[in-house]
């Protein structure tokens, strides 16, 4: 899986919103939250070609966009990425530091521990 940029990454969401899509939807999806220039999307769109994170299919005169991997796969990927780098591998410190920081809600708590639980019963 190749390197991302934040810029891209939003032309992957719009994406992953539903594909194939066209240019044109794409940017319609991106200019939902803020406005995009279609120069600059068709732009991001051949760079993540070359990258091999899209392809496209092009039909009559439009091409249709589609990505070449799934989202979790890609946050599974820089999420572990960040943790390496960031925690020396160690989830604990991650936790840890929102814990310390007041950054976990109620809700956060209660999906964390069921989590832990559902693990415990699945491989204790």
């Amino acid at each position: 899986m190749t390197e991302i940029s934040k810029t891209e990454f939003e032309v992957l969401e719009a994406i992953w919103q539903g594909h194939p899509a066209s240019a044109q939807q794409i940017i319609e999806r991106l200019n939902e939250t803020k406005p995009w220039h279609e120069k600059t999307v068709k732009t991001l769109l051949n760079r993540m070609v070359k990258k091999e994170a899209i392809n496209f299919e092009k039909v009559q005169r439009s091409y249709f966009y589609s990505p070449l991997f799934a989202r979790d796969e890609y946050t599974f990927k820089e999420s572990k990425s960040l943790i390496e780098r960031m925690f020396s591998g160690r989830l604990s410190p991650l936790v840890s530091h929102f814990v310390k920081s007041d950054e976990l809600t109620k809700d956060d708590i209660s999906e964390l521990k069921e989590l832990i639980n559902q693990w415990e019963k699945d491989n204790g």
